[in-house]
């Protein structure tokens, strides 16, 4: 099911430019304009809400007030929406592979090697790059309205907002763990049951480059659970409660079942004894994390309905799970 509005204008009215006006509400009295402004107009975020205090376009009865003034009921608030450009990134015809589509938000199927962000060494070429080139509109929205990323090498299913309100919504989803985010990895060692890793993560004491489990670090809950077992490798599925940087491949190396191919977590090549040819070349040669993000489920932000969506295993995930596979059964056989 895919919907196709007009790349050169903001697909929802809410997200459009111009003035607005709401009552304070008889609830809000005494309450700071900064906290009213927020619930009077929740499509958008409140630093945006509190840099258009600052700048004069989010007014109190027709005059300036500060962010901590109290308001009365009855006071009109009002706010002339000033959409300035969020991202600078220049679009580029980069072909996206489109799970679902509406005008308020897109599902895709990121494949691995695309950078999700342009930064230091990738100013071009990255998946804010192909969103813009999509929708222009997107630049009026953080991050081209992305909500959560994919490490470059990690395939698979990400959300993307198209207005404002939709970009509230689904940061806010995430934020309550209410966002379903199913994945598939193939890792090293013969698990013989699931688990749920509760373990904090922060960034690495020496190498900056890496996370990692640390007593003070942000809370992150992974929930791993066995899909098919191999000789010397799993493959699992986990379902992340949290949403920290390198999450799965930090948990999953924390268990000592690091992920196959994982250049930061994963460790020197470990081949089970006896392996064939074929599946020794495929695990030399597997150079990207094995990990796919295969299902994600949120709440639509205006219909409220349920949106699901899957993206296919990838091709080289899939002919390292059958080469395994066949290697298990040949064993097995003997």
């Amino acid at each position: 099911m895919t919907a196709s509005p007009d790349h050169d204008t903001l697909p929802d009215s809410a997200s459009a430019e111009g003035p607005r006006t709401a009552v304070v509400p008889a609830h809000a009295a005494g309450r700071r304009f900064d906290a009213v402004l927020a619930e009077l107009f929740p499509e958008f975020s409140r630093s945006r809400l509190a840099e258009w205090i600052k700048s004069g376009d989010a007014l109190l009865d027709g005059e300036q007030a500060r962010t901590r003034d109290p308001v009365t009921p009855g006071q009109v608030a009002s706010l002339q929406v000033v959409l300035d450009t969020q991202t600078h990134a220049q679009p580029e015809d980069i072909a996206l592979q489109v799970l679902y589509e509406d005008s308020e938000v897109i599902v895709l199927d990121k494949p691995a090697g695309l950078v999700v962000h342009p930064g230091a060494g990738n100013p071009t070429g990255t998946l804010v790059n192909a969103l813009l080139f999509h929708d222009r509109s997107l630049s009026a929205l953080p991050r081209a309205g992305i909500v959560h990323r994919l490490d470059k090498d990690t395939s698979g299913v990400m959300v993307v907002a198209r207005t404002l309100p939709a970009h509230a919504s689904l940061v806010a989803q995430l934020s309550a763990r209410q966002v379903h985010r199913q994945y598939l990895a193939v890792v090293v060692g013969a698990m013989v049951s699931g688990a749920t890793v509760d373990a904090p993560i922060d960034r690495h004491p020496r190498d900056r480059l890496k996370m990692a489990v640390r007593e003070d670090g942000r809370d992150a809950v992974t929930h791993v659970r066995l899909r098919e077992r191999f000789r010397g490798h799993t493959a699992v599925e986990c379902r992340l409660e949290t949403g920290r940087t390198h999450q799965i491949r930090v948990h999953m190396a924390h268990l000592r079942f690091p992920i196959v191919g994982d250049p930061l977590y994963g460790g020197p090549l470990r081949l089970p004894r006896g392996a064939d040819e074929e599946l020794t070349a495929r695990l030399r040669g597997f150079r990207r994390q094995a990990l796919h993000a295969e299902t994600l489920e949120f709440t639509h932000p205006t219909t409220g309905e349920p949106v699901r969506t899957s993206a296919p295993v990838p091709a080289d995930m899939l002919a390292l799970m059958a080469a395994l596979r066949a290697d298990a059964a040949a064993h097995k056989a003997k």
